[in-house]
C-alpha cells in the first residue's frame, strides 16, 4: 500500500486551495495517467484520492455500542492522508519504485512536489509466529 500523506511541516509547496486551476489539472492528470499506467501493467488494484481533513469524521463506539463522532475540521492537526493506492508489484523494489514516481506529482509552476510516499505492505494472513 503506498500512502501519500500531506504535511505542512514538511511540504515546501502551498496548500493545493491555492494553486492555479491549470496546475491543479496537471497534478489530477499526472495522477490519472499514474492509475492508468498501473492498470496496464496489471499492478493496480485500488487507488483513490481523499478529502481533506475539513471533512474527517472519527467514529468511535458508545457506552450502548452506537456512534459517537467527533467532527473536523482539526486545526492541530499536522499531518493527513491524502490518498492511496494499493498495488500488487512483483517485488519490494518495484513498490518504492511506483512510489517515487507518485512523489514527483506536478504541483506549482509544474515543479514536483516530492511528496513523502510510505510504502507499507498489505498483510494477508497473521504473521507465523501468532
Amino acid at each position: 500500500m503506498l500512502l501519500m500523506q500531506f504535511s505542512a511541516a514538511t511540504a515546501d509547496f502551498p496548500e493545493i486551495g491555492t494553486w492555479q486551476p491549470e496546475e491543479i489539472r496537471a497534478h489530477i492528470e499526472f495522477m490519472r495517467d499514474t492509475n492508468d499506467k498501473l492498470t496496464a501493467t496489471g499492478e493496480l488494484v485500488e487507488g483513490q484520492g481523499l478529502a481533506g481533513p475539513d471533512q474527517v469524521r472519527i467514529v468511535r463506539a458508545g457506552a450502548d455500542g452506537g456512534p459517537v463522532v467527533t467532527e473536523g475540521p482539526f486545526p492541530e492537526t499536522k499531518e493527513f492522508l491524502a490518498g492511496y493506492w494499493i498495488v500488487d508489484c512483483e517485488t519490494p523494489q518495484r513498490a518504492v519504485e511506483i512510489a517515487a514516481g507518485v512523489s514527483a506529482a506536478p504541483g506549482p509552476g509544474g515543479r514536483p512536489l516530492n511528496m513523502p510516499i510510505e510504502v507499507r505492505p498489505v498483510m494477508s494472513a497473521p504473521p507465523v509466529e501468532v
